[in-house]
């Protein structure tokens, strides 16, 4: 059974069991005693992405970053998601503490949404620092679908500790456009940052946005000589990886995933896998016209950056490389000895090749692929480490859903105090990352490329009590 088939299954399943218990049929929105506190509506739009360059796409409430949503952390709210699209969708609420059936992920029993229904969901905003939201659907061959597509946006969740002083904030949010099979990801090596090294087929594009703009259109984001701007950066992209830079200025990292960092550090050059959030400083003191953008000159080509413009400056944006520099999660961490967890877990990643007349790869966990898969058994309380060992020759962000956790190991190096929702495995490399089971339920673990994880990259986590 491909994930198409189960998901398809699935879904008809809690349709006709689930949903009714809990009062989350389209019918069953309606009797509420009062209205939802936000209303989200899954409907077709068309983009002006750059000059002369128009994307028909799917996106929440017809715009692209969807709604801002501003929460205070543990205050209840209640949001209303209407489907005005042509297939079944839902979302997903992305590094909150939900119950299965709000988290948005038909794999742990949340139902698809059908075209013309509502469904309610119920929140309760936690952990505080940025989060997002976004579409959990499957796409399999149809690049037109799921993340491929315009549905995501930023959640803000209010509450400590504070990001430390600033004078402004400025979200940003990567996507790609255009997906397109590529049958060789030999042809993709130079253009990608993903920098794959496997031999099978990959998805290329032909375009990139910041917050729905192509590099040079759209409006600039406006500075101050003098101004702290705290930069909220989101890779919102079905698969690629991007590496940003801002010429003449530094990135203090505060916070990944929404979580502070133990260590905040400066650099020069910001990696955001696919998921991955940072919340980083930039202190304006380098008066001029700038290009915020990717380190590779073929993803600014496509798009990939945004104008930065200091008040009293014009001229044409100046873009410099960096210095090359390596991505390393240890400078943000401590180096405490962390407890020993009560068991361990050795996940292994492989690309088994392509399956069953699919022009795309399988990948596999430990040998598995989903939905045949060994589900991890947890009990309430306990503390677990992941390994995560990456036999393959492309990156992986690994994203677990309901939890956070605590990255303790990459390779040699121990850390201790990151605490993140997604991580990046490089090709080859292996983490390490421990989380307690304190949300009881069945929670997904999977690669977040959207190609990767329709394709078998997949696993779940059951508790036993």
């Amino acid at each position: 059974m491909n994930r198409r088939k189960f998901l398809a299954a699935t879904g008809a399943a809690l349709a006709n069991a689930a949903i009714p218990q809990r009062s989350w049929t389209a019918a069953a929105v309606g009797p509420e005693s009062r209205a939802a506190d936000l209303r989200l509506r899954i409907e077709p739009c068309t983009l002006d992405i750059g000059r002369g360059v128009q994307i028909n796409t799917v996106a929440y409430n017809g715009q692209v970053p969807g709604p801002l949503l501003r929460f205070k952390k543990g205050k209840p709210v209640t949001i209303d998601v209407i489907n005005a699209s042509k297939n079944p969708d839902l979302v997903h609420w992305h590094g909150l503490t939900t119950d299965p059936l709000n988290d948005g992920a038909v794999e742990e029993g949340s139902p698809l949404i059908a075209p013309g229904a509502t469904l309610r969901y119920h929140l309760t905003p936690n952990p505080s620092g940025t989060r997002w939201y976004h579409t959990h659907a499957m796409a399999m061959g149809d690049l037109s679908l799921a993340a491929y597509t315009g549905q995501f946006g930023f959640i803000l969740i209010d509450g400590e500790p504070d990001p430390g002083r600033h004078d402004k904030e400025v979200n940003l949010a990567i996507h790609h456009w255009g997906p397109h099979f590529v049958p060789m990801v030999e042809t993709m090596r130079a253009e990608s940052q993903n920098m794959p090294q496997t031999a099978g087929s990959d998805v290329g594009y032909d375009h990139a946005t910041i917050n729905a703009h192509m590099l040079g259109t759209g409006e600039p984001i406006r500075v101050k000589h003098g101004e702290r701007v705290l930069f909220r950066l989101l890779n919102a992209s079905a698969t690629e990886n991007a590496v940003l830079a801002l010429p003449g200025h530094t990135f203090k990292v505060v916070a990944m995933d929404g979580n502070p960092v133990p260590t905040p550090y400066s650099v020069e050059v910001l990696s955001l896998a696919v998921a991955e959030r940072v919340d980083a400083i930039v202190e304006m003191n380098s008066p001029g016209v700038w290009i915020l953008g990717s380190t590779l000159k073929q993803s600014r080509d496509i798009g990939l950056g945004v104008v930065v413009e200091y008040a009293g400056r014009s001229g044409e944006p100046v873009w410099r490389d960096p210095q090359p520099a390596e991505w390393d999660y240890t400078r943000f961490a401590a180096k405490d000895p962390v407890a020993d967890p009560d068991e361990t877990f050795t996940l292994t990643f492989r690309d088994a090749g392509a399956l069953n007349g699919s022009k795309f790869d399988t990948w596999t966990i430990n040998g598995d692929a989903w939905p045949n898969v060994k589900p991890l058994m947890v009990k309430h309380g306990k503390r677990y480490r992941m390994l995560f060992r990456n036999a393959s020759g492309d990156q992986h962000p690994i994203h677990l859903h309901r939890h956070s956790f605590e990255v303790t190991r990459i390779d040699d190096q121990h850390l201790s105090g990151l605490i993140k929702d997604t991580v990046n495995v490089m090709p080859l490399q292996t983490v390490a990352v421990d989380f307690l089971a304190d949300n009881p339920g069945d929670s997904l673990l999977h690669c977040h490329q959207q190609l990767h994880m329709d394709y078998g990259f997949m696993q779940i986590i059951k508790y036993t009590d």
